[in-house]
Formats: structure tokens, sequence, C-alpha cells
């Protein structure tokens, strides 16, 4: 695995907190790349198994780019070819089988994307408070309790119950997001290589002649 690791160097990493080892990460990352897999879990039903936990329901995998503050690429390219972009301004979602593009405005529709939760922005601790939690599965877990909002009808206008960062030598390895059915969005990270040059165009995107193009506001 290629990785380029925050200053401080592997043990130092190693002996902080999850929560310093976000804090870090977040505070030093400008840009990076690197692999997912994200998957849909849920638990077994009645009539179902019971011993093997969680079951998925659904798996994609791809490639992730970022460039602080504000701009990513979410690039899943299995089962289907599918692109989620923010240029700073807007979210942009790239479905190739519908051969359509949606634009949305950034804000509320970004927030709550599970890549805009660890790449979004350097201000993280605006909108949340990092509690260390338990080690398993070979990473320190930081829960992201968010802040009430007081515009937000519910206290913050985020869809999940419960969000986990999964931390390991100074990188976030696993991402775990829990909404208020119960289901599982498990995201982990792969070859994240970091503060790397990545060009100006990466984060634009011009939809193909004859495509569907829907603005949303």
């Amino acid at each position: 695995m290629t990785a380029i690791l925050l200053s401080g160097g592997l043990n130092a990493a190693e002996d902080q907190s999850g929560a310093e080892q976000l804090r870090q990460f977040v505070r030093n990352s400008k840009t990076a790349e690197g692999d997912f897999v994200q998957q849909q879990l849920r638990a077994p039903k009645a009539n179902e198994t019971q011993d093997k936990g969680l079951k998925v329901i659904r798996q994609t995998q791809g490639h992730f780019a970022f460039q602080r503050p504000g701009r990513f690429v979410w690039d899943t390219q299995k089962p289907f070819e599918q692109k989620l972009i923010a240029d700073g301004r807007q979210l942009i979602l790239w479905d190739k089988d519908l051969n359509q593009a949606t634009f949305r405005p950034a804000g509320q529709a970004l927030a709550s994307t599970p890549a805009a939760i660890l790449f979004g922005e350097t201000s993280l601790e605006q909108h949340f408070d990092l509690v260390d939690g338990e080690d398993r599965l070979g990473m320190k877990w930081v829960a992201l309790v968010a802040k009430k909002n007081p515009n937000a009808k519910n206290g913050n206008d985020l869809p999940y119950t419960k969000i986990s960062v999964g931390m390991a030598n100074g990188l976030p390895k696993a991402l775990e997001l829990i909404d208020g059915l119960g289901s599982v969005v498990l995201v982990t990270l792969d070859q994240i290589q970091l503060n790397i040059s990545l060009p100006a165009n990466r984060f634009t995107f011009t939809p193909p002649a004859g495509a569907e193009v829907l603005r949303l506001n």
C-alpha cells in the first residue's frame, strides 16, 4: 500500500488518540487521492441466519480525490459508473447509464455525503465534537457528534444518527454512518496518497453532448 504519512511519522501517529489523528489529518491534508469500497449493510431479518452479523446488500467501489476547501470527486467504477463532484460551488452527480447530470448548489446536499464529511473543509470541529471510541478492526474509532444547528428542525441537518471514523497510522481508513432506521453505510479507504499535485480540471465536469441535464435549486 502506498501512503504518505502525516508529519510526526508512523510511531507518533500510533501513540496518538484517534481524535488527535483525525484533527491532524484534517489540518495537514490539503489534497489526497485513493481507493474506496462503500457497503450498504443491514441486520439479518428474522428468517435469516443470525450468526453472520450485518449483511451486505449493496457494494460499490472506485477512486476518490479531494482538494480543500470543498472540492472532491467520488468516482464509482463498479458495479456501475457514477461520479459525484464538488467544485466548491455546486454538487454534480453524473450517471453514465442514465446519461444524466444533476447540478445542485453546495450546501446541505454536500454536507450529507460521506466524502464531504472527511474531505469537504478544514473546519470539521465547527460542525462536530470529536469523541474517542473503542479500538476495533485495527483502528482507533472516533465518533463525530454533530453540534446543534439552531436553524435545523431536529438540531442538525444530517441524515445520520451516528458517524464514526476509523483512524490508523494518521490516516482515515474507514467511515461508518448509521441513519435513523438503523441502516449502516461502511466506507473503507485504501491506497491513500496525501498532498499530491492534482490538475485544476480534476474537479470540473462538462456533460457530454446529448446528456440530460437537471439543475436543482
